[in-house]
């Protein structure tokens, strides 16, 4: 039981570390800060809901995609781990990464009624990198118990994701910019570390002779 509950808190914090719903409060409130508090909690609904289904999807789909595509772990580990630790330098900078959504796609957003499904819940909370993430997670898991962890700790994510962007407006009250850019530049570390977790398991599962003892 320790065991599963250690591994759920890794699910846990490397999907909120890539997800980083703390980095999605400045959009969240330039795109739906207009709207009523009522409004704004419903495009925060649609925005937690549009992200735990497809990053539910992904992990579940993950093993058929790979094979699918003749896509080796070791190789999707290495890439994923180079497009996760892109997206970690620009949180540590507290820059706005266009990993997760471009300049043309925030502009195309503010022309639409609901915000909440497109750019919000995708691509900025599952973008790519969250998508490779529970991917690599998933063909990590050894055993059901494992898989099952991972979906239970993307639902927490969401709902963590959810309670934080309806107070989206009072973090910023009480942490600042500073405060929040602060928030930013730890997740981005700890997803660094994680990106080279990532790729330095790829290196070995791709060129296991390199590693006799790994």
């Amino acid at each position: 039981m320790a065991t599963l509950i250690a591994q759920f808190f890794v699910f846990f914090a490397s999907v909120f570390s890539v997800v980083d719903p703390i980095a999605a409060i400045p959009i969240f409130l330039a795109l739906a800060g207009h709207h009523s508090k009522g409004e704004q909690r419903l495009i925060a609904l649609r925005a937690a809901i549009t992200a735990v289904t497809v990053l539910s999807v992904f992990a579940a789909a993950g093993a058929v995609i790979f094979r699918f595509f003749s896509i080796s772990m070791p190789a999707f580990r290495i890439a994923g781990g180079i497009l996760i630790f892109a997206l970690a330098f620009d949180m540590m900078n507290a820059k706005r990464s266009t990993k997760r959504s471009s300049a043309e796609e925030e502009e195309d957003a503010a022309s639409r009624d609901d915000v909440g499904l497109m750019p919000l819940g995708l691509p900025f909370l599952s973008g790519p990198a969250s998508i490779a993430t529970v991917m690599m997670l998933a063909g990590e898991a050894t055993n059901m118990d494992e898989r099952i962890l991972l979906h239970v700790a993307i639902v927490c994510v969401c709902i963590a994701t959810l309670l934080i962007l309806r107070s989206a407006a009072l973090m910023t009250k009480l942490l600042g910019t500073t405060g929040l850019n602060v928030i930013v530049r730890i997740m981005g570390l700890i997803l660094a570390a994680l990106a080279v977790e990532f790729i330095i398991t790829g290196t070995r599962g791709a060129f296991p002779e390199m590693f006799p003892n790994g």
